[in-house]
């Protein structure tokens, strides 16, 4: 049998580095394109050395061209958090809208099959909770965060066109907020942030009053239903997330617990249009994927502790 040929794009970022390892596990060849605003070589750097793996540094907001046959395309290029997409709102408005057509522009002609990461956000701050796949979401298109949010749904719906239109085999995965090992320190998440705060001793940022309810999914069990999805025959959105719901305020308790910090804290504005509630509703992958997350938070955030350690304490502060 030959070796499938994947497309990842975004794939020196943190999601998408983890897919590259995923997909090369799986015997396949792996292709990861990144233009490295928000991506890192060292997420990739030990898949270097293989056959089956290429680098390609290209920003896909440009034309893409990769020769060979391909049978997957998995497209998660795009800045991820609201501190880079603040920063850069017209290139991540870009990355979805002319990234995603030139990327199904390839998949169409290549024959390949096309999943792409769409996220919680479009369903904004939500009037349904928790949320289902159903819901169209409650989106401020001209606020600061509408860069992202409206660049995804712009991507579901070209997505679903090329479906409709030109019989594209595609899947499309909404993402809900995830973590672990290879998420940027300074990225401003608030997992990032309240590990690195926690570790340098410093206050833990809350924004608002930390009534807020974000829901975590350890990164391998969200690689997991990525990759039943793309190998279903299922074309509408799923959300892929863990329902352990949880405030932040709540959150910022249990990671000083985990780091043996006393908690202190530092409240701070509330950002514009943040979603007050995030809750997946999994029925949908339960039922056609089979899927559900296996990582608890509490096992999930010891595995990136250590990660977060190796990054901020310097070797000679390490515990022997």
């Amino acid at each position: 049998m030959t070796k499938k040929r994947v497309l990842i794009t975004g794939g020196a970022g943190f999601l998408g580095s983890h897919l590259c390892d995923r997909f090369i596990q799986e015997g396949h060849h792996v292709i990861a394109m990144d233009n490295l605003i928000t991506g890192s070589l060292e997420n990739i750097e030990h898949l270097f050395k293989l056959e089956n793996f290429e680098f390609y540094h290209h920003d896909v907001s440009k034309f893409v061209h990769v020769p060979g046959h391909l049978d997957y395309i998995l497209h998660f290029a795009s800045p991820a958090s609201p501190i880079d997409y603040l920063k850069i709102p017209i290139q991540t408005l870009k990355v979805g809208s002319l990234g995603t057509h030139n990327l199904l522009g390839l998949a169409k002609a290549k024959g390949a099959r096309m999943l792409i990461a769409s996220t919680s956000e479009v369903y904004g701050d939500p009037l349904v909770h928790p949320q289902t796949e159903d819901y169209w979401g409650n989106v401020n298109p001209v606020g600061p965060r509408g860069c992202y949010d409206e660049a995804k749904r712009f991507q579901e719906a070209m997505t679903m066109a090329y479906h409709m239109h030109h019989g594209l085999e595609t899947r499309i995965v909404r993402i809900f907020n995830t973590y672990g090992p290879r998420m940027r320190l300074d990225d401003g998440r608030v997992l990032p942030a309240f590990l690195s705060q926690a570790l340098r001793g410093e206050p833990l940022s809350i924004f608002g009053d930390g009534s807020q309810t974000r829901s975590f999914c350890y990164v391998d069990d969200l690689v997991e239903g990525i990759y039943r999805l793309l190998l279903s025959d299922y074309h509408l959105p799923v959300n892929i997330g863990n329902p352990s719901e949880i405030t932040i305020r709540e959150f910022a308790e249990e990671i000083c617990r985990l780091t043996g910090v006393e908690l202190k804290v530092e409240y701070q504005p509330l950002p514009t249009d943040d979603p007050q509630k995030r809750q997946p509703d999994i029925t949908l992958a339960k039922q056609v994927l089979d899927w559900e997350p296996q990582v608890d938070r509490s096992e999930g955030l010891k595995r990136t502790l250590e990660y977060f350690k190796e990054k901020i304490l310097k070797p000679a502060e390490q515990p022997a």
